[in-house]
């Protein structure tokens, strides 16, 4: 059910019967990614600012520089969640391991961990370009009451109970889902709250846009190459036209509203492609899902993805279902 003007707290409370678990622990989590979010939201908009521009000086788990905003986002991720005291553990992109929470307390009977990428896209901060959060929420598989164990967070993405992102663009977007549809809510910024205004989004199941880097193209797989080169054709509908932002937040939120396609394959350089299994391509995944689209490998369902490791790394593939089967196709076929 959607109404106009309706704020995300409200669309939480009125929506939680749908949610198979129906427990107000979900609900305290969305929030608190919400207020999380918007203190974000904050200091990205101030981004030209003395001691927010420029890098940390550190690199991440990923060998990639940190951005201060990085560090900021991070820790106010993680810091909004255990002070809520509403998960029993945390694993972010920007974290070498996991993040256990009052496991060993016998009080604590939180059922969630979380998983995040506090900043996609962060090398873009310095040249004002949008940038996003990334979010996947699992009920844990071991016993309530004892420490989390790495076994919690390497569950396969058709497992998660919600995923999510947040935008930080032009406007601030936060876009969910708990399996029932995806919804979209955008801040306004005068009084701090978050109102639906993209209810039930959906993939288009053609689009005319393919995102890609394809200064890359060099190092791709023959099968990629043939896709790229079908896409630049002259025949029917194309040639697509290319839009590639460099930050998954922007390039999917885009596509899934105009229709398209996001790749990011493996290559020379990258053996088994650069985007984390679980901070990025398993919440877009679910999302995608959810919307009427489609996310693979280029041979398997990203969703099915046994992971082995925390910043695992897999091709991706993702988007308005028919372009996502005809890419998947064009890659199979190269083998």
């Amino acid at each position: 059910m959607y109404r106009k003007h309706q704020t995300l707290g409200e669309f939480i409370i009125e929506n939680q019967a749908s949610f198979k678990y129906s427990s107000g622990e979900l609900s305290s989590l969305i929030n608190s990614i919400r207020l999380a979010a918007k203190v974000v939201n904050y200091e990205v908009n101030k981004a030209g600012l003395v001691d927010i521009l420029g890098a940390a000086g550190d690199t991440n788990i990923q060998g990639e520089d940190q951005q201060k905003l990085d560090v900021y986002a991070n820790e106010k991720f993680i810091q909004t969640m255990t002070n809520r005291n509403i998960v029993c553990g945390i694993a972010s992109e920007e974290e070498d391991d996991f993040i256990a929470i009052n496991s060993q307390d016998e009080n604590n009977q939180n059922k969630y961990v979380v998983l995040i990428d506090p900043l996609d896209g962060s090398s873009n901060i310095d040249v004002n370009v949008s940038v996003g959060t990334i979010f996947s929420i699992y009920r844990r598989v071991t016993p309530i009451g004892t420490p989390v164990t790495l076994q919690d967070f390497l569950q396969p993405g058709h497992q998660q109970v919600a995923a999510g992102y947040v935008v930080y663009g032009t406007s601030t977007m936060l876009v969910y889902t708990t399996g029932d549809g995806v919804n979209g809510f955008t801040l306004n910024p005068a009084i701090g709250t978050f109102y639906l205004s993209h209810p039930n989004m959906q993939f288009p199941e053609d689009g005319r846009i393919y995102s890609v880097n394809e200064g890359n193209y060099i190092h791709f797989p023959q099968g990629v190459k043939n896709y790229i080169k079908y896409c630049q054709m002259e025949e029917g509908d194309r040639p697509y036209t290319s839009r590639y932002i460099g930050s998954l937040v922007s390039d999917f939120h885009r596509n899934m509203i105009k229709g398209g396609i996001y790749i990011y394959p493996k290559s020379s350089l990258n053996s088994n492609g650069k985007l984390r299994l679980l901070y990025e391509c398993n919440p877009m995944a679910f999302l995608a899902e959810q919307a009427n689209g489609k996310a693979s490998n280029g041979f398997q369902r990203i969703l099915d993805i046994h992971p082995t490791e925390l910043h695992e790394r897999v091709p991706f593939v993702c988007g308005s279902k028919n372009m996502v089967e005809k890419c998947e196709e064009f890659i199979q076929n190269a083998q």
